[in-house]
């Protein structure tokens, strides 16, 4: 039953999933439009927030690709790109101030941002784990083997995939948080008024709801994956 219901629900999920990236680039178009008046350019403002922070440390440089702004704890740089790094836009200023909260959470030590990072590396390997295991386990099913030993190698896929569920739940208040940060510090710093402000708002949480979808996507199938082993016992 908990196998039919999660397939269920799995397919308007996946349209509002669709939806929700379709999204964060209808949003960053609309207020790529709209320059601020302070004049600076994304990566100007991410340096202000920054050093507005007490994280002067941190550095920024430019990174190939479409909204591929990131932040790599291992060399402490904000990495953003080309169509963000020069941009003078409220979208842009808005992506950067975001990726420069990230700096923020480990300059002020936020758990959740450590323990996400330290979840990096096995999350990487459980990702793929997890998929080839579940496809190993319905294989060993259709070739008879026996079912005892599918249904191992389905249970330890469905572990592997519960650790990459677990990391897109840490990740969401981790998105949400810097978010925050970022909108706080574009205010107090001068970079941005309440109106720009707003606007920079639209674009991050556009951008927070593709997390969301991620997040709810990951524990239906989670879920799903639990149903088929239950069917299979």
């Amino acid at each position: 039953m908990l196998y039919e219901i999660a397939t269920i629900v799995l397919i308007p999920l996946l349209i509002l999933t669709i939806a929700a990236g379709i999204n964060v680039r209808r949003v960053f178009s609309k207020y790529d439009k709209l320059l601020p008046s302070s004049g600076l350019t994304a990566a100007q403002a991410a340096r202000a927030v920054l050093d507005g922070a007490g994280a002067s440390n941190v550095m920024i440089k430019p990174c190939r690709g479409n909204l591929t702004d990131h932040y790599d704890p291992r060399d402490n740089t904000v990495y953003l790109s080309d169509a963000v790094y020069l941009s003078r836009s409220v979208a842009a200023i808005g992506i950067a101030a975001h990726e420069a909260g990230h700096a923020v959470q480990y300059a002020s030590d936020y758990a959740p941002v450590k323990l996400r990072g330290a979840m990096v590396p096995v999350v990487s390997f459980a990702s793929r784990a997890s998929i080839a295991f579940i496809l190993a386990a319905v294989a060993l099913e259709i070739l008879a083997f026996s079912a005892a030993f599918s249904q191992t190698v389905l249970l330890i896929g469905i572990v592997f995939y519960g650790v990459y569920t677990l990391f897109t739940i840490i990740t969401l208040p981790v998105e949400l948080n810097a978010s925050s940060r970022a909108k706080t510090l574009l205010v107090s710093s001068g970079i941005l008024n309440a109106d720009e402000t707003a606007a920079a708002s639209r674009v991050l949480t556009a951008a927070a709801l593709t997390y969301v979808a991620s997040m709810a996507m990951s524990i239906i199938q989670l879920l799903r994956f639990i149903g088929l082993f239950g069917r299979r016992r």
